[in-house]
């Protein structure tokens, strides 16, 4: 059985869609980074809600439901990062999909190839957005003490 594909086409397809692959590379070590961020937000927030459920009267909790309301924020900019990591990776994936097939079979794809890389890297710098008013709020919170003299 003769198949119409060039090899050469084939092995071009292949070069042209792997650059991109680079790009899923670092899109999931940031979702691995903002998940290990979001698991340590959710691990303060029950230690908080718990010291809240012991001493509900007592003087700091205040300050812990004040603290439980930055958790919230930032597990929703991680969960928002994530997101749109993930829609990132997808979108990625269709463009990897399409460059190898309009090398191969002819596919006339490249307003979709460049439509779904461009998507992907719009939501990879929204996910960056995010991680970042994500770290800024987890700063904020930090309180070093000032050396008293």
């Amino acid at each position: 059985m003769n198949l119409p594909i060039d090899p050469d086409a084939v092995s071009h397809g292949i070069q042209l869609a792997v650059a991109p692959v680079f790009l899923l590379t670092a899109v999931s070590g940031m979702i691995g980074a903002v998940a290990a961020r979001l698991a340590r937000i959710i691990d303060r927030a029950r230690l908080l809600e718990d010291r809240i459920k012991k001493n509900p009267e007592s003087a700091e909790t205040e300050e812990a439901y004040r603290e439980l309301g930055e958790l919230r924020t930032r597990g929703l900019l991680a969960n928002g990062s994530i997101g749109l990591l993930t829609l990132c990776a997808f979108m990625i994936g269709v463009t990897i999909v399409v460059l190898f097939l309009g090398e191969t079979i002819d596919f006339p794809g490249l307003r979709i190839s460049i439509a779904s890389f461009l998507g992907g890297v719009v939501c990879f710098l929204m996910a960056l957005a995010c991680f970042l008013a994500e770290t800024l709020i987890a700063t904020r919170l930090l309180d070093f003490a000032k050396k008293r003299s």
